[in-house]
């Protein structure tokens, strides 16, 4: 099973943000969005991994509480079930990811895993793909060379 470790930043939340994956330290990738959240560069992070890894079993890794419990916890199948309402019967958040996120994870062709570790916790990986998304968002404010 591959894994990759993924994470998304933001600066200002909302405001510039950044996201990254890695499957080990040769090989990452990391992207911006001008004016996102941290929720959706973490969503994000994870749609770019899968789309570049479209084959094999994967576990994702994650400090994202969002990503890996809407997995985990079967969040998406309520959410489903409800017409994209969560359980306080409002729109689920970033329904444009998530649908893409979905394409991707559900339909059961591969195994997708996910696994939640602690953000900012010395996690070399945890730490990499961190400092990826802070510099991807950094760019976007202008404040990296």
């Amino acid at each position: 099973m591959r894994r990759i470790h993924t994470d998304g930043s933001c600066r200002g939340n909302p405001g510039p943000g950044g996201w990254a994956w890695a499957c080990g330290f040769d090989e990452f990738a990391s992207g911006a969005a001008e004016h996102t959240t941290n929720q959706r560069m973490e969503v994000m992070a994870v749609i770019e991994a899968l789309r570049e890894h479209p084959d094999g079993a994967i576990e994702i890794v994650s400090d994202s509480s969002y990503v890996v419990k809407c997995f985990n916890d079967k969040w998406h199948v309520g959410w489903l079930r409800r017409g994209w309402k969560n359980s306080q019967g409002q729109a689920v958040a970033n329904r444009d990811l998530w649908e893409q996120l979905f394409e991707l994870v559900l339909p059961g062709t591969r195994t997708i895993a996910f696994t939640w570790v602690k953000g900012h916790s010395g996690d070399p990986m945890n730490d990499f793909v961190d400092a990826l998304a802070t510099v991807a968002a950094d760019v976007q404010r202008g404040e990296h060379s």
